[in-house]
């Protein structure tokens, strides 16, 4: 069959696939470029986190019966402890060296992450159950839409631009980014930078908590979902510019789109889209889309 011959049914849930995947990839760019921008971390291990709050929420169902609600919560929390664990043990004596020993670094995390929970779990994915508020799906007339994939898109844009607002439209986020340009200016005013740099850490590991609960009714949870996902979220932060948080919302989104359409018109292509993008942008424009120049 051509593939501009396909029914508009099927055209419009792929590019619905395409806008959910779209979401994770926004917000986990989003935690990423957050980290680097604020704290110069290449944070490999960002995809671990990930997948660390899918089992936090799958574990808080299974053995203690939390709702999904609470884990959207306390998910979060839990992850963002582990973060500042991993800050204040670790990452802030890799603040003056090379950007090269935090990635070995988050890197090492990462596999460490996935083996403890490849010997806990196993390899086999673990089911979690949509939620009974979204469940079924909504009769648009010209498709059915998935409940649960439309409160994905919805959640993650709500969360990726309130965290943009927050970092470029408000007081607290114009100390943040006094705070990791000049520090010890910011530290005469009476402001904890480290403290202040754990917590944006911490925050970041919670938004990559965040995505991982928002994921695991919709994808099995297994110790590989992060690493599987950590390498197109990478390009995407890539494209959109290092540092650049209104770069990887958009990047996100419009790469997940640009990924769904793939599968539909050339579906041998859909796995190396995204790296082909990169490669083209970063010959045009080495600081990505949105970045600016050093």
């Amino acid at each position: 069959m051509n593939p501009f011959d396909i029914p508009i049914q099927a055209f419009l849930g792929q590019l619905l696939l395409g806008l959910v995947n779209g979401s994770f990839y926004a917000m986990l760019s989003l935690g990423l470029a957050v980290i680097f921008g604020l704290l110069g971390i290449v944070n490999f291990a960002h995809g671990a986190l990930y997948m660390i709050g899918a089992y936090v929420g799958f574990v808080l169902l299974e053995n203690f019966g939390v709702n999904y609600w609470l884990a959207l919560v306390i998910a979060p929390l839990l992850v963002g402890v582990l973060g500042v664990v991993i800050e204040r043990l670790l990452l802030r004596h890799l603040y003056h060296v090379d950007p090269i020993y935090g990635l070995l670094l988050t890197f090492g995390l990462a596999l460490i992450a996935e083996g403890v929970f490849r010997s806990q779990f196993g390899v086999s994915g673990q089911s979690y159950p949509v939620p009974e508020l979204l469940q079924g799906a909504t009769d648009l007339g010209f498709m059915i839409l998935p409940n649960y994939r439309a409160w994905v898109v919805v959640a993650s844009l709500a969360v990726c631009l309130g965290t943009w607002y927050l970092i470029e439209r408000t007081p607290l986020g114009a100390t943040l980014r006094a705070g990791t340009e000049n520090p010890k200016l910011v530290q005469a005013f009476g402001i904890n930078v480290p403290r202040m740099v754990m917590l944006t850490y911490a925050a970041g590991a919670g938004l990559a908590a965040l995505a991982g609960v928002l994921a695991a009714p919709v994808i099995q949870v297994n110790p590989l979902m992060g690493s599987n996902l950590i390498i197109i979220v990478f390009a995407v932060v890539v494209i959109g510019g290092m540092g650049s948080i209104l770069g990887s919302i958009i990047t996100g989104l419009a790469l997940g789109l640009v990924e769904g359409l793939t599968k539909v018109f050339y579906p041998e292509a859909s796995s190396i889209v995204v790296f082909v993008i990169m490669a083209i942008v970063l010959m045009i424009r080495p600081t990505g889309l949105f970045g600016k120049e050093a």
